[in-house]
């Protein structure tokens, strides 16, 4: 588990999701991608199709790569099971890199516990779901909380619940738009949920680009999560929204110094400044 006040470099999170398409050979390569340039972190979504699925969406027919069907089996054919799990488990302590999860209902959260995961995520869609989140953070692993498409009442009430059961947990700004329109990033909001709630904060971007989430560490994101995708022409409803292993090496490279750039804001003559004062002062 990681501690986010420790953090000396904003923590990288590969967010692989379903951009794996049900191929553990394809989700060898994004992690091996992740892994490559540098990254902290891949993350994957588990969740119950059953009970996540709205009734009105699980019978809608859908095309795939695999065929016409409902959106119900399209989901469960998504959905990567223990023996998927298992192998994404062993392969990331080979690398090393380290995985996590973002879980959708209290079935794949007990189904994540049983791995030692760097952090467990709760996705803005489940910002209203409570139970969820209390569960979550009794669990004592590290929390990562997304706030998208969420009002600040909505937040209120689930950080009261993770302040509750849980000493570790970060929020997360996004905008929940695939992609997100870069007008509508309201990156502000990352130091308005620092000072509001006292605690770390990251960005989970969702844009083209790469650069707001550049400016994101910049105005203070300990943590940066981007879904990734080894060609933005795959099959997939993410991976247009996603980044390519090219843009990846770019904003690690970005990014890996910007605590050490920006440093403590305390005015004062540096070690590199005294030989020139010399020579110009006297």
């Amino acid at each position: 588990m990681i501690s986010f006040e420790d953090l000396k470099s904003p923590y990288l999170i590969a967010e692989i999701g379903i951009n794996h398409n049900g191929d553990l050979q394809l989700t060898k390569k994004l992690i091996d991608a992740a892994h490559a340039c540098n990254w902290n972190c891949v993350k994957f979504q588990k969740k119950n199709p059953d009970l996540c699925v709205p009734e009105s969406q699980k019978s809608v027919i859908k095309d795939t790569p695999w065929g016409k069907m409902s959106y119900l089996e399209y989901k469960h054919k998504l959905e990567f099971g223990k023996k998927e799990y298992d192998f994404i488990d062993r392969y990331c302590k080979e690398k090393p890199i380290s995985w996590a999860a973002s879980v959708w209902d209290i079935d794949s959260l007990n189904f994540i516990k049983e791995y030692n995961v760097a952090f467990i995520k709760i996705p803005s869609a489940k910002v209203a779901d409570l139970k969820l989140i209390k569960e979550t953070a009794s669990s004592k692993c590290t929390v990562i909380l997304s706030t998208g498409m969420s009002t600040i009442e909505e937040i209120d009430s689930a950080v009261e619940v993770l302040r509750k059961y849980s000493k570790n947990f970060l929020l997360m700004h996004t905008n929940a738009s695939y992609p997100a329109d870069t007008k509508e990033l309201n990156l502000n909001c990352i130091k308005t949920l620092r000072d509001r709630y006292n605690c770390s904060v990251g960005y989970s971007g969702h844009e083209y680009s790469i650069e707001p989430t550049v400016y994101a560490t910049v105005l203070g994101a300990k943590v940066v999560e981007r879904h990734i995708t080894l060609d933005h022409e795959m099959w997939g409803t993410d991976q247009s929204s996603s980044i390519e292993p090219m843009g990846m090496d770019m904003l690690y490279k970005r990014v890996r110094y910007i605590n050490e750039i920006l440093g403590d804001g305390i005015k004062r003559i540096t070690k590199g400044e005294l030989s020139v004062k010399k020579k110009l002062r006297g």
